[in-house]
């Protein structure tokens, strides 16, 4: 909403102020004009800024209290590969095969300040990739190993920008990565939630019980 706001004032400040100066250049009132019409330019850009800011941070959900992110199911499909059924809310279930002896589902969290809280940017986080996994470090480099993304970026990557240059966004608090894993099993469900701390997995039924005690 304040990011809306602020997009809507600079857009219309800067082309009142470009058509103004095109006004002016008309009129033979050269470097007015020009003034005029390079600061509602910049203005314009920086509004165009702001818009892809907006539409980067639309693809992270709000982080307010630990809230469900998706579910996953597990059919066997051959020996230590299985069909992974992704379900997020309000969504069709998304199909992955995954190799391996466990799933791990990865997520970016962005934090703000205090004060931008205020102005309406809620802290959020993104599912950033689901992969299977190896209990032994050592078959893990050996055997197939099966990775897929989990979200589009829209606009300027925020994630990747308040970690490279954090100077340019004094108003993040933090930007950090979080994962959960658990085994794989033939028929096991499992609830993924997001709380405060990170990314939260829990058996939904019985086959995901016993994997979970046998793991």
């Amino acid at each position: 909403m304040a990011l809306s706001i602020i997009f809507t004032f600079l857009a219309v400040l800067g082309l009142l102020l470009f058509v103004l100066g095109l006004r002016r250049i008309w009129r033979w009132k050269m470097v007015s004009g020009s003034v005029q019409g390079i600061s509602g330019a910049l203005l314009i850009t920086l509004a165009l800024m702001v818009a892809s800011l907006a539409a980067n941070l639309h693809t992270y959900q709000r982080l307010t209290h630990e809230s469900p992110v998706a579910s996953l199911r597990f059919d066997r499909i051959g020996p230590r590969y299985f069909r992974a059924y992704l379900q997020r809310p309000g969504q069709t279930a998304e199909i992955y095969d995954l190799h391996g002896d466990e799933w791990q589902l990865d997520a970016r969290i962005l934090k703000w300040h205090g004060w931008a809280n205020l102005l309406g940017l809620d802290s959020g986080f993104q599912l950033e990739r689901l992969s299977g996994r190896y209990r032994d470090a050592g078959e893990e480099k050996r055997s197939q190993h099966d990775v897929y993304p989990l979200y589009k970026s829209e606009g300027v990557d925020i994630w990747r920008l308040a970690r490279n240059h954090p100077r340019w966004l004094p108003w993040v608090d933090a930007v950090y990565g979080s994962a959960t894993y658990m085994p794989m099993s033939h028929g096991a469900r499992y609830a993924i939630s997001m709380s405060q701390s990170g990314l939260v997995a829990r058996p939904l039924n019985d086959a995901a019980r016993r994997a979970v005690k046998e793991w």
